[in-house]
């Protein structure tokens, strides 16, 4: 756990798990006569089911290296860590990596993520170069959506429990998988940040397409945050600190605000001003391992925010993965053709 901070105001038994105690500036600001800041957002309601309002994840862990320096740093820094999640996708890792980084992270009793490699920013077409029309992760055609799927029974073969997704369709047919015992009852559908639904009609067809856990938009403010959480239940997932290719934001101190609005959530710690390295590999094995211990540096300066305004209790208990009953669309049982 984070170090304990001497003078963090205790909370008291009436008090919600995920309310937190005032800014240690609050009295000065007070007595200088300044206004001290008050949203006046609702709280969010929901938990996950252990009755946690937020879970600690460390993104862009690519391969059993980076994991490795993970798992070390959060050790020697007493850093909580729910969920690792990777970018570089199923397809970059061989069947030996992934065993690896499995059973690794069984035995931290950490949840693995990894993403669903094929996607339209590595492909052939120039799609991904114009303003308008960027593609991003989805799958482009019949051949993408086969290999998406290819990528997530092998994952899912090999151990994995997590797949970070990044089209909608994908995201469908997988649920539909997962409806019909194809896939394991208990996989957790992630959604990427490239694709992040911005108002709260999106965030809940992303969860009626399937989605378990949900990254949104890094720039949302935190009314259009509560927004979101007010159209579903769930898991969001939300950059602390974004990588630069998501606008870089560093936003720690609406740490504690984000645990009262919209839990459950996921509190994710990129890393600005760091290589963007997908697909990774061995040539930038260096950079990866680095950046991989300072995301946890990160991960530790943002819980420490939060136990001075003391809300650790709040933080769902270590090996946590459950996301509790969600809203869906019936898939169908017949082919999905049009019928003529």
């Amino acid at each position: 756990m984070v170090r304990n901070i001497e003078w963090m105001p205790v909370v008291t038994p009436d008090e919600p798990r995920s309310t937190p105690q005032p800014s240690p500036a609050s009295a000065s600001l007070t007595r200088l006569g300044y206004p001290v800041a008050d949203n006046g957002l609702p709280s969010s309601p929901a938990s996950f089911p252990d009755g946690g309002a937020f879970r600690v994840e460390i993104p862009s862990v690519e391969g059993p290296a980076a994991l490795t320096a993970v798992l070390d740093e959060a050790a020697a820094r007493s850093v909580p860590i729910h969920r690792v999640s990777q970018g570089s996708g199923v397809m970059m890792q061989t069947d030996a990596e992934i065993t690896e980084m499995v059973q690794a992270c069984d035995a931290a009793n950490i949840e693995l993520c990894l993403f669903l490699g094929p996607r339209a920013s590595w492909d052939a077409g120039g799609g991904r170069f114009t303003p308008a029309g960027n593609l991003g992760p989805r799958a482009r055609g019949a051949e993408q959506l086969q290999q998406s799927i290819e990528d997530a029974l092998r994952a899912v073969e090999l151990g994995v429990r997590c797949l970070l997704v990044g089209d909608e369709g994908v995201l469908w047919a997988l649920h539909r998988m997962r409806t019909a015992g194809e896939l394991p009852a208990e996989l957790t559908l992630k959604v990427s940040a490239l694709i992040g639904p911005a108002n709260p009609a999106s965030f809940a067809l992303f969860e009626n397409l399937g989605a378990d856990s949900i990254n949104v938009p890094g720039d949302l403010t935190l009314a259009q945050l509560a927004d979101l959480r007010a159209a579903g239940r769930s898991a969001i997932d939300f950059y602390l600190e974004s990588p630069d290719n998501l606008g870089g934001f560093v936003r720690h101190y609406d740490g504690p605000e984000l645990v009262r609005l919209v839990a459950p959530v996921y509190l994710k710690f990129g890393l600005r001003l760091a290589p963007d390295v997908y697909p990774s590999g061995g040539h930038l094995r260096a950079v990866v391992e680095q950046s991989a211990r300072e995301r946890v540096r990160r991960a530790e300066l943002g819980l420490a925010l939060l136990e001075r305004r003391g809300l650790l209790d709040a933080m769902s208990p270590l090996g946590s993965r459950l996301m509790g009953p969600l809203s869906r669309f019936e898939p169908a049982l017949a082919n999905p053709a049009v019928q003529r």
